[in-house]
């Protein structure tokens, strides 16, 4: 298939297989002589894995290094594994953040507190 057919089956742009072409993300599977891209269901295959990567929050760069080895195997196996350790991160950073964010809130809450009171105080 061209690439205007994959990127409608694919529903992404033209201009978005490019540029995952630029990233190395994806290649075509053959060209023509006068330059046109020709794609396989391997490729459309590539780029639902390009989507569901990055709906789970997944950089562009961190879908590189990941992408060939769901393809590597028929099993998955080892993309998996690697796609284990990225969430894994994300949600110990995701952990860290709140645990910050928490301690913040607290003391905001605390800072109102005083500052009503100080106020309360003025007024009365």
């Amino acid at each position: 298939m061209r690439i205007g057919e994959l990127a409608e089956k694919a529903g992404v742009t033209p201009r978005t297989i490019r540029y995952y072409e630029n990233l190395g993300l994806l290649k075509p599977s053959e060209r023509e002589g006068k330059g046109f891209r020709y794609y396989t269901e391997a490729e459309l295959a590539r780029l639902h894995k390009i989507d569901a990567l990055q709906s789970l929050g997944l950089s562009l760069e961190e879908i590189g290094s990941i992408l060939d080895l769901f393809f590597a195997e028929p099993t998955m196996l080892r993309g998996k594994q690697k796609l284990l350790e990225i969430l894994i991160a994300y949600l110990k950073e995701t952990d860290e953040k709140l645990e910050f964010l928490t301690q913040f809130r607290s003391e905001l809450q605390h800072h109102i507190a005083k500052i009503q009171e100080w106020i309360d105080e003025q007024t009365s």
